[in-house]
């Protein structure tokens, strides 16, 4: 997590509101006007569009403070993509998850080629710093082209049944993809899933099997740490 604190400064709302209103934002399915209406719930009155000011203006902030998980040597790698359609143009955003379901990395292009697969493993490779055990991704043939040039000695298992992990990773993207009635931008879409995947993370626990006091527990430690990175502890 960076040093830095989040700066609030000529701001009206004291941090924690602030917080709170991305936070519902970008973990739960909601429009901009639905946030502002749970707010006004609790008395909180502010306008959806003071609200989009502020997710626009802090997310980039809280992203980078956010715990990011270390890669291991172990780890096994399940890449896809899928089809984006802004303004009318067809985008794909290339997706990696790991054995956990933990979001990797993700970025917005416009072609679905050997090009654009090797900048998602070239990209994967300087941040996770470490190579992966193994590769899982569909049949597209880019991935097994792209791992010759980036990483040639890993395991590559190209099979659409073993990639399930990954195709599950785009649904909530999905929905709110419908919430939002689209991207209105590829650059838009980029800075969304930066901060949505990475609250999303935080959410998935370490081990699949887990009791539900457990995951209550995870939950609650993931809300805590949600709160530290943007500064808004009480």
């Amino acid at each position: 997590m960076s040093a830095s604190p989040v700066s609030y400064k000529r701001h009206r709302f004291p941090p924690q509101i602030i917080a709170r209103a991305v936070w519902l934002y970008f973990r739960f399915p909601l429009s901009l006007r639905l946030v502002e209406e749970l707010l006004l719930e609790r008395g909180i009155a502010v306008s959806y569009e003071t609200i989009r000011r502020w997710e626009k203006k802090f997310r980039p902030a809280y992203a980078r403070r956010l715990h990011r998980k270390k890669s291991s040597g172990n780890d096994v790698r399940h890449l896809d993509e899928v089809v984006i359609i802004i303004a009318g143009t067809k985008h794909w955003l290339w997706r990696a998850v790991d054995q956990d379901g933990y979001v990797l990395d993700e970025i917005v292009q416009n072609r679905r080629n050997t090009k654009a697969a090797k900048r998602l493993l070239t990209r994967l490779l300087k941040k996770q710093s470490i190579a992966p055990k193994r590769m899982i991704t569909d049949k597209l043939r880019s991935y097994g082209a792209a791992r010759q040039q980036v990483m040639p000695h890993i395991e590559h298992r190209s099979y659409k049944s073993l990639n399930n992990r990954a195709g599950n990773s785009h649904v909530p993207l999905r929905k709110r993809e419908r919430m939002m009635q689209g991207f209105r931008s590829p650059g838009g879409l980029q800075h969304f899933v930066s901060v949505f995947s990475a609250v999303r993370n935080l959410l998935v626990p370490p081990s699949s099997q887990r009791s539900a006091f457990q995951s209550r527990v995870h939950r609650i430690q993931a809300i805590a740490q949600w709160k530290a990175a943007a500064g808004a502890v009480a």
